[in-house]
């Protein structure tokens, strides 16, 4: 899960040194939870690596255990840098693009809510097959090799996610996402008609930023918020995951800024078939 596969030396090494530090001051765990309004058990969860703290819970415990201003200010960088993660598109090909593909599948199943915001392209979860395999065969050079047919199946399993009605999903697309072409126009028919009836699902919202739409706030990249306790940011070359509070936070206004000038329910659904029509007279 990505949550795991995540954890890297920075967050030992931040739990290593926590601990090391309250054992030095001569506090219990217990005692120094108290100090910094924390329970125990998350003091005894961060100790051991296994609760990621956010930057502001360090500061409070390296507050309550009176530590100098220098090595503060070190541990509070150690506790930024455990908060951002990054790993490459490579790194994922060379152990099988399909397994990100089930990391993706966990992860959504683990969360409530789940919002994308999809500049260029729609998400997995709304793919149809075929549109999913044009877009995984399609490499540029420097690219690492991949098994496009696993990572297919591995992507329509993932799909199973989208039937929980207990979890709810936002799909924020531009219409520049809904209409680039990464097909026949066939193709582009099929998917936009499946994401419209998607759309038609009471726990699915799909949303679509018109061209005619005022932008003021560039959309530059992907980015998924789960619940409210991290961001996954694509880039090219890999993506990287956000965790501090605060960049949560920030994402999730992002989110609702773009959202307030979106096409939704009745109106989103016809856009799309509107757009399929136009792909189907295409390829007439």
């Amino acid at each position: 899960m990505v949550e795991d596969n995540f954890r890297g030396r920075p967050r030992e090494e931040l739990a290593e040194v926590l601990r090391s530090l309250r054992k030095a001051a001569g506090l219990s765990g217990e005692r120094l939870a108290v100090r910094c309004a924390m329970s125990q058990s998350k003091i005894s969860r961060i100790e051991r690596g296994m609760t990621l703290p956010s930057v502001s819970e360090v500061e409070r415990i390296l507050t309550a255990l009176d530590v100098p201003g220098e090595v503060c200010r070190e541990l509070v960088a150690l506790a930024r840098r455990a908060n951002v993660d990054y790993r490459s598109w490579r790194a994922y090909a060379q152990v099988g693009l399909w397994r990100k593909q089930a990391e993706l599948r966990a992860l959504a199943e683990s969360a409530s809510m789940v919002r994308q915001f999809l500049p260029a392209i729609p998400s997995g979860l709304i793919q149809t097959e075929s549109y999913a395999r044009e877009v995984m065969a399609a490499v540029v050079p420097g690219e690492a090799a991949r098994d496009v047919e696993r990572a297919v199946r591995a992507r329509m399993e993932s799909q199973t996610a989208l039937e929980y009605e207990s979890r709810s999903f936002v799909f924020l697309l531009t219409e520049q996402a809904v209409r680039w072409r990464y097909g026949s126009a066939g193709l582009m028919a099929a998917q936009c008609e499946h994401v419209a009836a998607v759309a038609e699902r009471p726990d699915i919202d799909i949303a679509v930023i018109p061209q005619s739409a005022t932008a003021e706030c560039p959309p530059l990249h992907v980015f998924v918020v789960y619940d409210e306790r991290l961001v996954e940011i694509e880039l090219f070359s890999g993506e990287i995951v956000l965790r501090e509070p605060q960049e949560v936070a920030y994402h999730l206004n992002l989110f609702d800024h773009f959202l307030r000038s979106a096409l939704r329910g009745d109106d989103a659904v016809e856009f799309l078939r509107t757009v399929a029509g136009e792909f189907m007279r295409e390829g007439d």
